[in-house]
């Protein structure tokens, strides 16, 4: 795991900078005394997690925190200040967790024993599609993105996933895929090569058996989905976070399920 710590007082950088270092398990820890130096080592790499200041100087704590979930949503945030009154700031931003100064060791394992566990448990469940419905549609097998031979085969994964176990049959899912277009029997026809494309990708990466068929409608099955709005529904704090009102941007259908995430929380 790639961590960096961000702080304009030196002291308090190598404070939190060695008990990130004693606290965390595996990875790397980078510490930056300007915000602006640590964003631009986000553009070129990977962050895991971020532990911020946030009062700075020419960029916010909390600046920073937007411009490192714009470059990677799933960067985890944890502030480290003086001031309490932040806190709710801390949440708009999808914080995953806020620390007090002087943090003690205890404070910081317990953040980073949240972000592992986490991980972990995407980890040790090989063969589990994992989708991301916020800020756009990826879906992959054991950090391997489907491919598909057709755009209409990615968007019917993601309408059974907005779907959440429930079958669509043909004629619905054309409705949606097509939504100007009258039902025919080429239409039809289309429709069971894009359904056929989707059975071969999820085949490919060893994950057909989360793609439910019986006669003349399709559907998945959740227990093999590992989706950020299925956990945002869940409660898990780490996909709450990461949800901006931008689910499945790309599908003008997708806006009908919004409110569901409005009602969850």
């Amino acid at each position: 795991m790639n961590v960096i710590v961000v702080d304009d007082e030196p002291l308090a950088l190598r404070g939190i900078g060695r008990l990130v270092r004693e606290a965390a398990e595996t990875g790397e820890v980078r510490e930056f005394s300007l915000p602006r130096a640590a964003l631009a080592y986000a553009r070129e790499h990977r962050v895991d997690a971020a532990f911020l200041d946030i009062e700075m100087p020419g960029m916010s704590g909390l600046e920073l925190a937007k411009a490192l979930k714009d470059e990677n949503p799933d960067t985890h945030i944890v502030f480290a200040t003086s001031y309490d009154q932040y806190a709710l700031d801390a949440f708009a931003v999808r914080a995953t967790g806020y620390l007090l100064k002087p943090a003690r060791l205890e404070d910081v394992r317990r953040e980073l024993t949240f972000i592992y566990g986490e991980q972990r448990e995407c980890a040790r469940r090989p063969g589990i599609v994992r989708v991301r419905t916020f800020g756009g549609f990826e879906a992959e097998v054991d950090g391997v993105p489907l491919s598909f031979r057709r755009s209409k085969s990615k968007e019917l994964l993601a309408l059974l996933v907005d779907r959440r176990g429930c079958s669509v049959t043909t004629r619905e899912a054309c409705a949606v895929l097509w939504e100007d277009a009258p039902y025919s029997a080429s239409q039809r026809s289309y429709f069971q090569n894009v359904a056929a494309d989707l059975r071969a990708a999820l085949a490919a990466a060893g994950a057909e058996a989360a793609l439910v068929r019986s006669r003349n409608s399709l559907a998945i099955d959740p227990a093999l989905i590992d989706s950020d709005s299925y956990r945002f529904i869940e409660g898990d704090p780490v996909a709450v976070n990461a949800y901006r009102g931008d689910y499945l941007p790309a599908y003008s259908w997708a806006e009908y399920s919004v409110g569901s995430f409005l009602r969850a929380h």
